[in-house]
């Protein structure tokens, strides 16, 4: 089992910016290569894909919405991934959960945690 804990949610102005975290632990993780990202539900739409990282850092994807703002990263000799939202908008809004896997795909993952709010005022 693997279990992920998200923080650095908050309120924020429109432009301005917040950086997200997810530790991770079980006794798993550590034993398997596993990628990490993130994925973000805004109130009344469908839970979305965000960002993606591999292991090694050498993979990373990004949702179109979010290129040239978010930037992703990972510490692994901590288990942790970090989301650098930058030029945040309105629409940014939402509950922003991280989740781990072999495979991270915009649709499939092994874990998730329980997320953390992002809101972002006009």
């Amino acid at each position: 089992q693997v279990q992920l804990v998200e923080s650095g949610g908050g309120l924020v102005q429109a432009g301005g910016s917040l950086r997200l975290s997810c530790a991770a632990s079980g006794r798993s993780f550590n034993r398997y290569s596993y990628t990490m990202g993130w994925f973000r539900q805004a109130p009344g739409k469908e839970r979305e894909f965000v960002a993606r990282i591999t292991w090694s850092g050498g993979d990373i994807a990004y949702a179109d919405s979010v290129k040239g703002r978010f930037t992703i990263s990972r510490d692994n000799a901590k288990n942790t991934v970090y989301l650098e939202m930058n030029s945040l908008k309105p629409e940014d809004t939402g509950v922003y959960d991280c989740v781990a896997g072999r495979v991270v795909t915009r649709t499939s993952y092994d874990y998730r945690g329980q997320g953390t709010q992002v809101t972002v005022s006009s």
